[in-house]
């Protein structure tokens, strides 16, 4: 039997950017502890493929296909959700991308594109989400940081200005919302297996920096994600707010 504390039956979660990588680990995770999940995505027929996976292991799922970049479409999702009767009570902000250069290569769109897609978005999303949380009286927002919201490093300037932008828009929206009976907490992951992270596994000299700055001594996996995720968007994590959990084998608590 599932501990009530960390039981989602009965409630609703959209994990952005969830068709694969660490959205989809995310989301397979809240819907084995009993929610319904929404895919989203850019992608319809990857999200499609994602759906299908989970409702053939069981669980309740449901496609919405939107850029997180465009806030009319976001608006539109958020509006066909309202027509459906389909409330969302866990937001999971999860979609992002990385671009690696020198800052003085770095050309303006670039720096927009990568601040839209990983903090502009979590604000739009978050917001909408609220306006119909508020209302409810319940909701748990759950952005995802990185060990880039606490410390940078060099090639990846507009990636660790966004993630340490989520660890105050985090704190921001608790500092907001909180009294409405929301929870906006947020998870930062270490360096994990991800596709997006496959050129860094493959490069011997990164694998072996990773490995020697990490006193776990290897790379994280998505699905071990899955337990701070759950504790944030369960009744577990009633009291807490505007926090950070770091997930990264201990990493950013050593020199």
């Amino acid at each position: 039997m599932t501990n009530p504390l960390f039981d989602l039956t009965g409630r609703t979660a959209l994990v952005t950017g969830s068709s694969r990588g660490l959205g989809r680990a995310i989301a397979e995770g809240l819907a084995d502890a009993g929610a319904a999940v929404i895919i989203n995505g850019t992608t319809a027929a990857r999200v499609d493929q994602a759906v299908s996976e989970l409702a053939a292991k069981g669980h309740q799922s449901r496609a919405c296909v939107f850029d997180v970049t465009d806030e009319a479409a976001i608006t539109k999702a958020f509006d066909a959700l309202d027509a459906a009767g389909i409330h969302v009570d866990i937001l999971v902000n999860n979609a992002g991308i990385q671009l690696r250069k020198p800052m003085v290569e770095l050309t303006t769109p670039e720096w927009r594109s990568v601040i839209e897609t990983n903090l502009t978005s979590a604000f739009v999303i978050g917001r909408e989400a609220a306006k119909r949380m508020i209302p409810r009286g319940y909701g748990k927002i759950i952005n995802i940081a990185s060990l880039t919201s606490e410390l940078a490093r060099a090639t990846v300037a507009p990636y660790t200005v966004s993630k340490g932008g989520i660890k105050l828009l985090t704190k921001a929206m608790a500092a907001e919302w909180a009294a409405s009976g929301l929870q906006a907490n947020a998870i930062g992951p270490g360096y994990m297996i991800t596709d997006m992270n496959q050129a860094l596994i493959d490069n011997p000299a990164f694998d072996a920096w990773v490995k020697g700055r990490t006193p776990a001594k290897r790379w994280g996996m998505p699905e071990e994600l899955i337990g701070a995720a759950v504790f944030l968007a369960a009744p577990a994590s009633n009291y807490v707010n505007g926090q950070v959990i770091y997930v990264d084998g201990g990493m950013i608590s050593v020199l």
